[in-house]
């Protein structure tokens, strides 16, 4: 059910200052997403490492995969806890040396799955009310302003 909002001036609504607004959506959908997450007793980086591991079974190490998602880390995250806590779990197994990349277990995939269905949503409740064109052009403007600001405009791969 999205929520009505007061409508305002195009002049009015342009004037906003984007980091306050920015920053506000970002608290709110982060927060609400690791709402979700700690009821299955799992953080962001662990998110994270799931959705890798998933998506290119044996490919990450430890070493690649911090280099990958430390941009993308605000706690300080230590990885390694992560990683370590996903293996003892039973959730991920890696590789034996260097070239020991991490690989989901089943056990894991089911998490990863109850993890992906609390967090869609939440997508689902983000989008409420947004029109799918408008959403890309919200999301096409922060790439650019990102750029402007001398940060990476790609979307993440």
């Amino acid at each position: 059910m999205a929520v009505t909002l007061k409508e305002y001036p195009r002049d009015e609504l342009a004037a906003q200052p984007i980091g306050a607004w920015t920053g506000l959506a970002q608290r709110l959908v982060v927060g609400a997403l690791r709402e979700q997450l700690a009821v299955e007793g799992l953080t962001q980086p662990h998110w994270w490492t799931l959705n890798h591991a998933a998506g290119a079974p044996g490919r990450w190490t430890r070493a690649a995969l911090v280099e990958r998602l430390t941009p993308w880390d605000d706690q300080g995250t230590d990885f390694d806890a992560v990683f370590d806590d996903l293996v003892g779990r039973g959730w991920l197994t890696e590789g034996s040396g260097e070239a020991g990349g991490m690989t989901l277990t089943p056990e894991g995939e089911a998490g990863r799955l109850r993890a992906a269905e609390r967090n869609a949503g939440v997508h689902r409740k983000v989008h409420e009310g947004v029109d799918a064109d408008d959403f890309a052009t919200t999301v096409d403007v922060l790439r650019r302003i990102v750029a402007n600001m001398g940060g990476d405009g790609d979307l993440p791969r």
